[in-house]
């Protein structure tokens, strides 16, 4: 080790981690005390009053999850279907990219039913795409078309 500190010291901060003694979280230890980092406490884990989707790499939930859109409707079973593997699996991150699209079209039903229409042309910003990016406009709506087909037969196995 010493070698290499000789042969670096040129290199301004190289090895600063090489001392355990000179620490950069110096300034907040208590002078004398030495802390691990499994000597803190827990927080108190939330009460979760909704269901919420979590990774089955985890053993359980942490201590805070955000619970503002529990899933529902078809999207849910989009992200149940997902959250059942892996995290490096296709089979985990296409049907969340699906269930966030049909989400956004059950969102728009929601709003139907509540009396409110949507603009979703403009919204979407489709009339400008069909006045100057047709072949962009019919290429998406295909490739989602076929993706949307890929998923739904995923599931179905």
């Amino acid at each position: 080790m010493e070698e290499l500190k000789e042969k670096y010291k040129h290199i301004i901060g190289w090895g600063i981690d090489a001392n355990p003694l000179n620490e950069p979280t110096y300034p907040m230890k208590d002078e004398g005390v030495e802390k691990s980092d499994v000597d803190w406490e827990r927080p108190e884990k939330q009460q979760v009053d909704v269901e919420v989707l979590y990774s089955n790499e985890r053993p359980d939930l942490p201590a805070v999850v955000g619970e503002t859109l529990p899933p529902q409707f078809i999207s849910g079973t989009l992200r149940r279907y997902a959250f059942r593997h892996s995290e490096s699996r296709y089979r985990h991150w296409l049907p969340l990219l699906v269930a966030d699209r049909i989400n956004e079209l059950e969102g728009v039903v929601e709003d139907i039913k509540k009396g409110r229409f949507p603009n979703i042309f403009a919204e979407k910003g489709w009339k400008a795409r069909w006045q100057y990016e047709k072949k962009s406009l019919l290429r998406n709506a295909l490739i989602g078309a076929a993706v949307g087909i890929v998923v739904f037969k995923m599931i179905k196995r």
